[in-house]
């Protein structure tokens, strides 16, 4: 039962994080969200600053499990259109998991205030997926799939417009069909060009 309700903290921590910022949001807003009272979620949680760590603990491990990691990299396609096809179901996840969608305008907003959160926007904006992709596309260069070229280049040059385009997502909604489409068509573009036929 307490772990349920620490979930359900969390959870509406992460959606009150996600909308109002941290300092936009307060343990008693919090806490009648959940029809419960201060004093019952101090049972749970120390203070705010708890919550907020936890969280992100949190998101750093389901992140991790479901999209990717350093730690946990995807297998290395067996052709060019596999790197295509697992490119959209990574693009699949993080533009449509609620959780992954609330971290990412947490990262945004907290960025410029907690130091972890700016380390983490880093990783996940940026450095993470191209520490993801290098051993891939030096596995697929192994393979004989892509041209010869500096892995961790390459991975930089792939993910960072995938990137721009998911935070689009991020800041319009509505566009996120046409930002899917244009993911795939600048993956498609990509193995047209470093792609060994």
């Amino acid at each position: 039962m307490a772990k349920d309700t620490k979930e359900r903290i969390l959870m509406a921590a992460l959606e009150m994080f996600s909308q109002n910022g941290y300092a936009g949001t307060n343990i008693r807003e919090l806490a009648a969200s959940l029809d419960m009272g201060k004093s019952s979620m101090y049972r749970h949680f120390e203070s705010k600053e708890e919550i907020w760590n936890t969280l992100l603990d949190r998101m750093i491990a389901y992140y991790g499990e479901r999209f990717g990691s350093a730690e946990h990299l995807p297998p290395v396609p067996d052709s060019l259109e596999g790197l295509v096809e697992m490119t959209m179901r990574m693009v699949d996840f993080t533009v449509h998991d609620e959780k992954i969608v609330m971290t990412r305008k947490v990262l945004a907003i907290e960025q410029f205030r907690d130091e972890r959160a700016k380390a983490l926007a880093t990783r996940h904006f940026l450095t993470g997926l191209t520490q993801m992709f290098t051993p891939v596309f030096q596995g697929m260069m192994e393979k004989g799939l892509l041209r010869q070229d500096d892995p961790e280049m390459l991975a930089f040059a792939y993910t960072a417009p995938i990137s721009a385009l998911i935070r689009l997502c991020d800041r319009e909604p509505e566009r996120t069909e046409e930002a899917i489409g244009k993911i795939a068509a600048f993956s498609r573009h990509f193995i047209a060009a470093y792609g060994v036929k």
